[in-house]
């Protein structure tokens, strides 16, 4: 069991010391929904992980996916490592955002989405369960939107948190870990601002006795790693109903690539294990900048309007390794030959809704939007320079319309549509000598799908609410898997149907109960989806297959606060997948282990 040792300086400038309040469920509004809805109003399951819950677990680990698995019910087992490949909400990929703007690349998935900022940066993490398309392409398991900190009342605030960390047994130089943060921020008149910087240095992790967990030099690992956080925030009132918002955040993390992996024996009862080592190749990495500039109006002729432009570049090397799919007798002797893996990604984008809530006689709130996206990347061999997946380019415009109209004052039905059109351009290229080398015809290929959601919320009484939904997701493919193994020659991207759009349609009925220091939900969730896909095991390389695929099962959570700022919580999801290799045929295979939370 590790030791935790924590010191926090806070000085401020103001005379009156500032408390923070935890919002109920009836106020607090889900930015994520992009209509201003509040969590009770939701028809699908939302959690809203608040500062307090996030601090508690950073005392902890500073590993962003453990956050997520220990306080979100439906949220797999991190691996702790730097890649979160496998890391599922509700059995599928979940679109992360960070204060709306997208940080998952469902073109060109890495698993390294988790793990673009320092969570001690984050003010509150809201979750919505279950396939939508509300934020865009990707949220086929849900939408994960991580809010930062926002600046504190008070001309000046600062903060200074030190943080040591090291296990009670094998205590040693090498399995301390440090971190240190320094904030400051401040109102004044209509001006407000926040900067932020952060610096942790991971020591060796050691299990319950005292052995080094095995080290993942390919994917990346957290442990024997030091990162960086810098976070940027200016905010202006330019009138009473007009706001303007700056936001760029810096993160990079790099490993230090000082230990090996030893593989365990299962017979023998022996995890695998770290030794002293320099791996092949250089440290992998992960350096992610994202910015966005914010303008909201309160009352643009009685309507709310939200608009935002953003960029996010990506950048994430993984190790060296000597795997058959680097090989090239040009360049060595099959089997001596080791490379390494490198994601780059640039997004633009932007997003404005319009509400208005006082139709009908305030009885019908509607909201309207327009999204675009560009996202642009490519994935090459950093140690040899060579093509690995050819440079892609996404575009994206798509118009939703959201609704919700009050039937009874105890019922109300929410629905909306949202229209897809998306274009994804392919460069011409070259496969690997693994691939037989063969020369792939680029192309354009144009994805149109026109997405629904409804549901009902019946409130009988205050705090008790009755759910049930509908609504549908539309994502990618792992484009980079299926172009990086062609290996038939004269293929034209145009004609590959294995790109084909994953549509997931997923439906829902719970209940949700909220008295006093007494918060729960139980709800019972389906998706479905024509084209899914599984990635499998094929002469030594993995493959993607497309297959029909349906996740079902059972989500609830307690919370009783006994204080203010202490609550229990206990997810117990219940979940059966499976999919099947025809569209018509029978379930072929079933899973629990490698895509669920485990019962806790």
């Amino acid at each position: 069991m590790p030791f935790v040792a924590t010191l926090c300086l806070l000085a401020s400038a103001t005379a009156s010391a500032q408390s923070d309040v935890t919002d109920t469920l009836d106020t607090v509004v889900v930015a994520a929904s992009r209509s201003n809805m509040t969590v009770a109003e939701s028809p699908q399951t939302v959690l809203i992980i608040d500062k307090a819950q996030i601090q508690q677990q950073l005392t902890i680990s500073s590993n962003s996916s453990d956050v997520l698995a220990n306080l979100i019910p439906s949220y797999t087992p991190s691996r702790g490592k730097m890649n979160g490949s496998g890391e599922t909400l509700r059995g599928r990929a979940p679109l992360i955002l960070i204060d709306g703007v997208p940080q998952s690349n469902p073109i060109r998935p890495t698993g390294r989405e988790a793990h673009t900022i320092d969570y001690a940066m984050v003010e509150r993490i809201e979750v919505i369960q279950g396939a939508n398309a509300i934020n865009g392409l990707g949220a086929t398991g849900g939408t994960i939107n991580v809010i930062t900190r926002r600046p504190q009342d008070g001309s000046l605030n600062q903060h200074i948190d030190v943080q040591a960390t090291a296990p009670t047994s094998e205590t040693r130089a090498e399995t301390s870990s440090v971190e240190t943060r320094y904030r400051v921020d401040g109102r004044s008149d209509r001006l407000d601002y926040l900067f932020s910087a952060s610096y942790s240095d991971q020591g060796l992790y050691v299990d319950g006795q005292g052995r080094p967990i095995g080290a993942d030099n390919t994917q990346g690992d957290l442990m024997t790693s030091k990162s960086y956080d810098v976070l940027a925030k200016l905010g202006y009132a330019l009138t009473d109903t007009q706001r303007l918002s700056v936001s760029v955040n810096r993160y990079r993390i790099k490993n230090d690539n000082d230990y090996i992996g030893v593989a365990g024996n299962r017979a023998q009862g022996l995890p695998t294990s770290s030794v002293r080592g320099t791996p092949q190749g250089t440290a992998p990495w992960n350096d992610v900048l994202t910015s966005s500039l914010s303008y909201t109006h309160d009352d643009l002729a009685g309507m709310q309007l939200s608009a935002m432009v953003f960029n996010q570049e990506f950048e994430g090397l993984f190790g060296a390794d000597n795997s058959s799919t680097f090989q090239d007798p040009r360049i060595a002797p099959v089997g001596t030959l080791y490379d390494q893996s490198r994601s780059v990604a640039s997004k633009w984008g932007s997003k404005i809704s319009l509400t208005r809530d006082d139709l009908l006689d305030s009885r019908l709130k509607l909201t309207g939007g327009v999204d675009l996206l560009a996202d642009t990347g490519k994935q090459d061999l950093y140690g040899t320079g060579r093509t690995y997946v050819p440079e892609s380019d996404y575009r994206n415009l798509s118009l939703f319309v959201q609704g919700e109209y009050k039937l009874l004052p105890t019922l109300t039905l929410h629905a909306g549509v949202r229209r897809e059109e998306a274009e994804l351009q392919i460069d011409s290229y070259q496969t690997l000598w693994r691939y037989n080398r063969v020369a792939v015809e680029g192309g354009t290929l144009d994805f149109n799908q026109t997405l629904y959601n409804t549901g009902l919320v019946y409130t009988p009484l205050e705090g008790v609410s009755f759910f049930t939904s509908y609504s549908e997701g539309f994502g990618m493919p792992d484009v980079g898997r299926v172009l990086r193994a062609i290996n038939t020659p004269g293929t034209r991207v145009a004609s590959l149907s294995t790109l084909e759009p994953i549509l997931t349609k997923s439906v829902e009925a719970g209940t949700r109960l909220t008295r006093g220091d007494f918060d729960a939900d139980l709800s019972y969730f389906q998706s479905n989806s024509d084209l899914g896909t599984r990635v499998v095991p094929i002469n030594g390389a993995f493959m993607m297959s497309r297959e029909k695929t349906r996740v079902q099962g059972v989500d609830a959570s307690l919370a009783i606060a006994w204080m203010r700022r202490i609550a229990c919580a206990c997810p117990t999801p219940t979940p059966v997948a499976a999919t099947t290799a025809t569209t018509m045929g029978s379930w072929t295979h079933a899973w629990m282990g490698s895509t669920w939370h485990p019962i806790g």
